[in-house]
This record gives C-alpha cells, sequence and structure tokens, in this order.
C-alpha cells in the first residue's frame, strides 16, 4: 500500500478518515467520538447524517460545510464550531490547509452547480487528498493537483467507472481510490473493473 494511505480508511459510500479527520461520515458502525474536523461535502443524508455525526463527534469536534448544511448541523453543533465554507477557495482552519472545488454535475439534476456545493483538497503532512464527491467530471476537477485521489464510480448520480477512470487519466495522481459504489448504486465488481482499466503508472487501492 502506498505510504500516503497508511491512516487512511475508506467505508461506504464517500466515508473516507485520515488520522482524525472524516468526510462525509454515514453508516459508522461503533461510536468513537474522536473526530477533530469534519469535512462534509452536501446535505445529502449519504453524505450529512446526524445520526453517524453523533458517533464521532465530541466537544472540541469542529465540522466544515457548504452554506445550506448549516442548519442540520446545528441541530447538534455549537455555531462556533461549525465553518462554512464556499467553491473555489482557499483555507487555513483548525491548523489543516485545504481547498473547495465546485462539485457538480452535468446534464443531470442530483448535485446543481447553483447549490455550491463542494469536493475538498485537504494538504495533510505536505500530501494532497482530493475527495471530489458526488460529482461528474468537470473542468474544476480535472484542473486540480492531488497526490491522492478519491473519486466516484457508480454512475447515475455520479461518473461511472469508464468516466472516472479518464477523470484520473487527465489528473494523473500518485494513488486513486474509488468511492460511492457498492451500497447504493454501483457494484463491486465496478471497482475491480476501474482499476483494471487504468493505465500503468496510476496505483489504485480498493478497500471494498
Amino acid at each position: 500500500m502506498n505510504s500516503a494511505l497508511k491512516n487512511v480508511k475508506v467505508y461506504e459510500q464517500n466515508t473516507i478518515k485520515i488520522n482524525n479527520i472524516y468526510i462525509d461520515p454515514y453508516h459508522i458502525k461503533e461510536a468513537t467520538h474522536d473526530a477533530e474536523i469534519v469535512f462534509i461535502t452536501h446535505p445529502h443524508y449519504d453524505h450529512l447524517s446526524i445520526e453517524d455525526l453523533k458517533k464521532i463527534k465530541n466537544d472540541d469536534t469542529i465540522v466544515i460545510a457548504p452554506n445550506d448544511c448549516g442548519p442540520k448541523l446545528s441541530e447538534i453543533f455549537s455555531d462556533e464550531n461549525i465553518y462554512i465554507v464556499e467553491p473555489s477557495n482557499k483555507y487555513r482552519l483548525a491548523g489543516v490547509r485545504f481547498e473547495t472545488v465546485p462539485m457538480y454535475n452535468i446534464g443531470k439534476d442530483f448535485h446543481p452547480k447553483q447549490n455550491d456545493w463542494v469536493g475538498y483538497i485537504l494538504n495533510i503532512d505536505d500530501t494532497l487528498y482530493y475527495v471530489v464527491g458526488d460529482s461528474d467530471m468537470t473542468e474544476e476537477m480535472i484542473s486540480a493537483h492531488c497526490d491522492v485521489l478519491f473519486i466516484p464510480i457508480g454512475g447515475t448520480y455520479t461518473m461511472n467507472v469508464e468516466e472516472a477512470v479518464y477523470a484520473t487519466k487527465l489528473m494523473e495522481p500518485t494513488v486513486v481510490v474509488p468511492t460511492h459504489y457498492g451500497t447504493i448504486v454501483g457494484s463491486i465488481e465496478d471497482g475491480i473493473k476501474f482499476k483494471n482499466l487504468l493505465p500503468m503508472g496510476i496505483e489504485c487501492q480498493l478497500y471494498k
């Protein structure tokens, strides 16, 4: 396994944990209350789950999310622990540098661009981790630079396998991890197909 994935865990849908930083926690099996920071890409139930946030949050946890996630997050987080972000910006919060990338669909209505939902490029230990979120292939996405790419492959609401392979070829990360398949949409076999279609030189790590 690539050393950049040493402290990375990938669960269902878009749920990723890097050290004690979570992205879109969903179907968390055990209560850990160990989250230092939580990043939310958008308010759909499999990305912003109050039930799952309760399992990982503690009194010091901060949550970072687009504007329309704020009201729901206020149910369990204090206002001073909620940080609202916009697309195409750079931030430094709680000691973490990160960039937001617009996240949206092209030709379908599940994730409209005007909603200002975001993917995140996190700079952790001088490694750039790009969590695309529920997106199609966009100009903003393929223009982004990263070392580790977490890209959706399930189709219907996001890119399918072939589209995600094409985007990955254009972006040329060191390592790529497919997400958003094998639970709600997309099959386990999609992950294997994605890995087999990648060119030599791009490492792929499957977590399913």
